[in-house]
């Protein structure tokens, strides 16, 4: 009996325990004939939805071009806001050299196009005098100019790998420290908890200069600092020059104090000396003699509440520790590309180099905040002084010439801000170098005459000073920024790959290592380290030859953007700690009072994205030598002066960090 037509049968096999499902059909005709008769209708649909995702990938890359260019447009069309004074001889330095390499660009192509070589040297076989000269050119450069070039890349890149060098032993020294487990410790029972008196008088002193945004959060942060009443004293040392700020951080002082908090408002009338100035007249107070230790906190900073009793104990027992420094954490790290790249950096300098040089060698810089002194120790070093921008440096050099020794504690963290704009991090970093160039004039003297060891003042002055204040941000501009460039249109002193890509990649990676999340952004740390070095190297001369900008003190730009957040939350958990006795850092009613305040007080300025000439002259200078490269088809050479050349795109339009409407 013959099977009907739409039925078939079916066989079911077990293989090595997999199901084998088998058709048998008599009639596969049919089916054939099925197949064939839907294959153009599946094609036609399978074409169609293709056609559909390339003109929708096509839709979306125009709408991303035509916002960048739109943006690109408006960007350019801003006037220029670092004005005649930022740009000074290093712009002019720029916009010539950029000339000569468009120039030189336009010749190099004409010349690959004629087929001009090095064997047309007869002067009968010159075809005009343009050709004449491009002949002329190639003798001069490689008799005279190439050895030159030759000589200031060997010398760079031999100051690039002493620095390598110093990072590399600092990672090993790092991973020793993780190894060995190696942290400072203190005795748990230093104080008796029940009897106050044992506990030493503490002074937490915050200075602050029109920080609308932030200073509230600092304020409460530190009255609820775990510590006796009566043996800590809360000075906030106000410098604001806005009335309504200065009479707002009075109130919140005020309201604190009516807490029971022992809590003082100071504000200088005649403000000089910026940060520094404002620390010393606050130390110069009467009863600042009654306390043995100071702790300093910037505005933005907010410490846990154990924070005193995690790092006061180290000095009991230790008569000659006279600083113990907390690591920095942030609470927007991951805003935007910008603070995720500063957050790199942050890393690597804390976990390393801190911690490394406070185990190996009982010194390092003063963070200038979020870190506890001995008074004795500010007051025998000659205390704060107004002579240059990085005041906490300062006192960390004289104290480390007068035989204190500091610890780092990096498992103590206190949270702070990032700047997430461009231009505020732009202003910060030039502070941060040019201020140790100008400690170094200042200091040398007093580092060679002092009375510590030969080996502490050749560390001084070649490596804290020399090496990572003035050695990296010279070779870091010099050899990738002007070298690398020059070496294209001069190619008989062409940089090797491990210079320009191996070596970099790899310290990168070094750099990395103590943020390992931060991995996918190698690439983009690597382009954004050399873009900086323009900044710091520009920072860098103006200090070392006290230059005008060298004496610039602009406070980081804050954004407050835990404030709104921290009294929101505080608003949600009044409920449940009214009934508890311990001090909270504001209520819900003065918390929603105090941002209403803030939102009625004097409108800031108007904020805008900016336009960095430097970076752009540099950018436009890379992607020319890059299509020089191109010429003589050089490879890596080539990508990374491309992208590097979009990565100084991108900073001198202010198209990193915070976008303003």
């Amino acid at each position: 009996m013959m099977a009907p037509p739409s039925s078939f049968p079916v066989s079911i096999e077990n293989v090595n325990e997999f199901t084998l499902l088998k058709i048998h059909d008599s009639d596969s005709a049919k089916f054939l004939e099925k197949q064939k008769a839907s294959t153009p209708k599946q094609l036609t649909w399978f074409l169609l939805l293709k056609l559909h995702r390339v003109l929708t990938l096509l839709s979306w890359l125009t709408n991303g071009f035509k916002s960048s260019f739109g943006l690109i447009k408006k960007r350019v069309s801003l006037p220029d806001d670092e004005g005649p004074k930022h740009r000074g001889r290093l712009y002019r330095f720029l916009r010539v050299f950029l000339a000569l390499s468009i120039a030189g660009l336009a010749i190099e192509i004409i010349a690959h196009y004629n087929n001009w070589t090095l064997r047309v040297i007869q002067p009968w076989e010159v075809d005009g005098f343009l050709e004449w000269s491009y002949v002329a050119w190639i003798s001069f450069r490689e008799e005279y100019v190439a050895p030159l070039v030759l000589l200031m890349s060997k010398f760079c890149i031999v100051l690039f790998m002493i620095q390598s060098l110093d990072r590399l032993v600092l990672c090993l020294g790092c991973f020793w420290i993780k190894y060995k487990k190696i942290k400072p410790t203190f005795d748990e029972d230093a104080y008796d908890i029940e009897d106050p008196s044992s506990f030493p008088m503490v002074l937490v002193q915050i200075p602050m200069c029109n920080e609308r945004e932030v200073f509230a959060q600092s304020i409460g942060a530190v009255c609820q600092l775990d510590w006796p009443k009566d043996r800590l004293l809360i000075q906030v040392l106000d410098d604001s020059d806005d009335p309504n700020l200065q009479q707002l951080i009075n109130e919140e002082v005020s309201s604190w104090k009516d807490k029971g908090v022992n809590i003082i408002y100071r504000h200088r009338l005649i403000r000089t000396g910026y940060k520094a100035g404002n620390l010393s007249s606050a130390m110069s107070c009467d009863y600042v003699k009654d306390y043995e230790f100071v702790a300093i906190f910037d505005a933005d900073f907010q410490p846990n509440p154990d924070f005193l009793k995690l790092t006061v104990p180290h000095f009991k027992g230790k008569p000659d520790l006279g600083l113990v420094q907390a690591r920095w954490s942030f609470v927007n790290k991951d805003e935007n590309l910008l603070t995720r790249l500063q957050n790199i950096n942050l890393c690597f300098h804390f976990e390393v180099e801190q911690q490394v040089n406070g185990h190996f060698l009982n010194f390092f810089g003063f963070n200038g905040t979020a870190g506890v002194w001995r008074i004795k120790a500010l007051e025998e070093s000659g205390g704060w002084l107004e002579r240059t921008t990085v005041e906490d440096m300062d006192i960390a050099v004289r104290a480390h010439l007068n035989g204190w020794k500091f610890i780092y504690l990096n498992d103590v963290k206190v949270l702070c801000e990032l700047p997430e704009s461009y231009e505020a991090y732009k202003k910060q970093q030039h502070r941060w170098h040019s201020g140790p160039m100008q400690l170094f004039r200042l200091c040398l003297p007093a580092i060679i005459t002092s009375k510590i060891s030969i080996w502490k003042k050749c560390n001084l002055i070649f490596l804290f000073f020399l090496l990572r204040k003035l050695i990296l941000p010279f070779y870091s501009f010099t050899l990738f920024c002007i070298i690398l460039p020059l070496t294209m249109f001069i190619p008989e002193s062409e940089l090797p790959l491990w210079v320009v890509c191996y070596v970099p990649i790899f310290m990168s990676f070094l750099n990395i290592l103590p943020a390992p999340k931060s991995f996918p952004f190698l690439v983009p740390y690597l382009l954004f380290e050399n873009t900086m070095s323009v900044t710091k190297f520009n920072a860098m001369v103006s200090g070392l030859f006290q230059l005008g900008s060298a004496y610039e003190w602009v406070v980081t730009k804050k954004t407050g953007r835990s404030s709104e957040s921290d009294l929101l939350s505080f608003a949600e958990r009044e409920s449940k700690l009214s009934s508890e006795e311990k001090i909270q850092r504001r209520n819900s009613d003065s918390g929603l009072e105090l941002l209403s305040k803030l939102k009625q007080a004097e409108a800031p300025k108007k904020k805008r994205n900016m336009l960095y000439r430097k970076e752009l002259a540099l950018a436009f200078l890379l992607l020319t030598a890059a299509a020089r490269s191109l010429l003589s088809a050089q490879g890596l050479h080539f990508y990374f002066l491309l992208f590097q050349g979009l990565a100084f795109l991108v900073m001198g339009l202010d198209l990193i960090g915070e976008q303003v409407s």
